[in-house]
C-alpha cells in the first residue's frame, strides 16, 4: 500500500514563500525590461528609471522640475556627437559584446594605483540600461541586475539602436534629458547642427552631468577631440 507523502509544515511553506518572493520579483523585473528593450527596438522610451528618480527627488525636495525631454532618430543627431560620446565614453563600442573587460581591468588597476574610485569602466550599453531600468544610486545589487540587462540589451538591439537611445536619453543638466534638448539647452540649436567642437564639449559633460558645462569643459573637450582623430572621426 503506497505510503502518503508527509505535508509540509507551516514554517517550511512560510520559509519557500519567502524564497521564492524574491526569485518572482526579480524574473518578473527581467521579463519587463526584456519586453520594453525589445519595444524600443522601434519606439522611443516615454521615461526612465533615472528620470523617474530626478522628479521624485525634486519632489521630496520641494523644488520645481521641469523636464525637457525630446527624442529624435539617428539622422537627427550630429555625426560628431556620435563619434564623441562614443570616443570619451567607450573607444571599443563596436567591438565588444556589452561589458568591455578589458577596460574594467584597467579601470581596477588604475584605482588600486590611485587609492581611490577614480574611473569606472562601464559601456555605452551598461550605461544605457542603468538610465532606462535603474537609477544612479550605486550599489553591488544594481550592478548584478545590470550585467545580464546589459547582454539582453546587445541581444535585442542593433549597436546603432543602442547609440541612439543612449543618445536620447542620458541627462545633460537638471531636467535636460537627450541630445535634442542638450544642443537646445546649451547651444540654442538642433542636435544635428552640433559642430564637431559643440559635440566634444556635451560629451565631455557625460560622466557627471549635473555637476559639468559644456563651457567649462575646454580641456576635456580637447582630449575627447584628440581621440576623435585617433579613432578616423
Amino acid at each position: 500500500m503506497a505510503t502518503r507523502p508527509t505535508p509540509a509544515s507551516p514554517w517550511k511553506r512560510t520559509l519557500y514563500g519567502v524564497l521564492l518572493l524574491p526569485v518572482m520579483l526579480v524574473a518578473t523585473y527581467f521579463g519587463l525590461c526584456v519586453l520594453l528593450l525589445s519595444a524600443y527596438t522601434v519606439v522611443d522610451p516615454p521615461t526612465t528609471g533615472v528620470q523617474m528618480q530626478r522628479r521624485i527627488e525634486a519632489l521630496a525636495q520641494g523644488r520645481d522640475y521641469a523636464k525637457r525631454y525630446a527624442p529624435v532618430s539617428a539622422e537627427a543627431i550630429s555625426p560628431h556627437l556620435r563619434h564623441a560620446a562614443v570616443a570619451a565614453e567607450d573607444a571599443r563600442f563596436f567591438e565588444h559584446l556589452g561589458v568591455d573587460w578589458q577596460a574594467v581591468r584597467k579601470a581596477i588597476e588604475d584605482n588600486r594605483r590611485r587609492g581611490r574610485t577614480w574611473r569606472g569602466g562601464s559601456t555605452i550599453t551598461q550605461q544605457l540600461v542603468k538610465n532606462l531600468f535603474q537609477t544612479t544610486h550605486s550599489s553591488y545589487v544594481r550592478k548584478a541586475l545590470e550585467l545580464p540587462l546589459t547582454y539582453a540589451a546587445e541581444a535585442i538591439l542593433s549597436k546603432d539602436r543602442i547609440l541612439t537611445l543612449y543618445l536620447n536619453v542620458i541627462e545633460w543638466d537638471d531636467g535636460v534629458y537627450g541630445a535634442e534638448a542638450a544642443a537646445q539647452h546649451y547651444y540654442g540649436r538642433a542636435a544635428a547642427d552640433l559642430s564637431r567642437s559643440q559635440a566634444a564639449a556635451l560629451a565631455a559633460c557625460i560622466p557627471n552631468p549635473r555637476a559639468r558645462t559644456p563651457q567649462r569643459m575646454t580641456a576635456y573637450r580637447n582630449v575627447i577631440l584628440t581621440r576623435m582623430r585617433q579613432m578616423g572621426w
